[in-house]
């Protein structure tokens, strides 16, 4: 797939995109949820050859080249390995699949509400790394925790900023703003929220896009407004910590937003299933993810 034929695949494809990013403070978690032990690695370099073998055996299995599966948003190790022999965002390519790669660097403390980004001091190479290997878009994890506007400002204000350079270098912007499930406020902080993407938004120059991961609303359909603005090619929603099953009853009334979920995705997998358990697990999860996204 050449830039336009991923372009088009985002934009109109039936399916969600698969959050296979968990980076190096998440990894262990992740790690032990697929029944691999602390005890079975000794070394970051063991850990995530670990991580990497299970993310090989995902985008290996059939069902993840079902076409349900549009997109892949990939660590930055992942990107650089290698799945049957094939430079990783090429394996994906292969099965008709998009790749991402997530490119922010953690989070920094609370204030105002709100975990900004912190300093991006390796971006500038990733980014052309990440064109050189092939990448398609990025993505960056924000967080807000309460309704708090002036945090809420800062939070997209810091996304679109870093989304603008990310654009500079030819790849598209995921925007992840991330709502915790758990704030009493979230209602009213989602309101702010679209009110400070939209302003973003219409400030963007002509014939930009961006990309937008957004918790799914506590108000049903609050994100209308951005699934069909011009310049969003699409929006996708992240489990934020919800069960499969509750996630994609909560997306299915959001008509617009695709999932971009990574436990939603991956919570039943283990290990050690053999292949045909492993495929019928992954299988089921993917059908029902995709249908949500419809």
């Amino acid at each position: 797939m050449n830039t336009q034929d991923m372009m088009t695949r985002i934009a109109t494809g039936q399916g969600f995109i698969a959050a296979l990013d968990q980076s190096g403070g998440s990894t262990p978690k992740a790690l032990r949820g697929y029944g691999v032990d602390d005890s079975e690695w000794s070394s970051e370099e063991e850990m995530f050859a670990q991580i990497h073998a299970m993310r090989a055996r995902v985008i290996t299995s059939p069902c993840f080249a079902s076409g349900k599966v549009i997109g892949a948003i990939l660590f930055e190790k992942t990107m650089d390995g290698e799945v049957d022999g094939q430079p990783t965002a090429d394996a994906l390519k292969a099965r008709g699949i998009v790749p991402f790669i997530k490119v922010d660097e953690g989070l920094a403390d609370e204030a105002d509400g709100v975990q900004l980004m912190k300093p991006m001091t390796k971006l500038p190479a990733l980014l052309a790394k990440s064109v050189a290997a092939g990448m398609f878009g990025t993505k960056m994890r924000s967080v807000i925790k309460a309704a708090n506007a002036a945090g809420i400002a800062a939070i997209v204000a810091q996304q679109f900023e870093i989304g603008a350079q990310i654009i500079a270098a030819g790849l598209m912007p995921i925007i992840e703003p991330e709502y915790d499930i758990t704030a009493e406020d979230r209602a009213e902080g989602e309101n702010i929220l679209l009110a400070e993407i939209m302003r973003h938004l219409d400030a963007l120059p002509q014939g930009q896009q961006v990309m937008l991961k957004l918790s799914i609303p506590a108000t049903a359909g609050l994100y209308t407004p951005l699934v069909g603005h011009p310049k969003v090619l699409r929006v996708v929603a992240l489990s934020g910590g919800f069960s499969t099953d509750e996630a994609c009853a909560r997306l299915a009334q959001n008509p617009g937003m695709i999932a971009s979920f990574s436990r939603g995705l991956l919570q039943d997998l283990r290990k050690s299933q053999s292949d045909e358990e492993f495929n019928a697990v992954l299988g089921k999860a993917i059908d029902q993810i995709a249908s949500a996204s419809v």
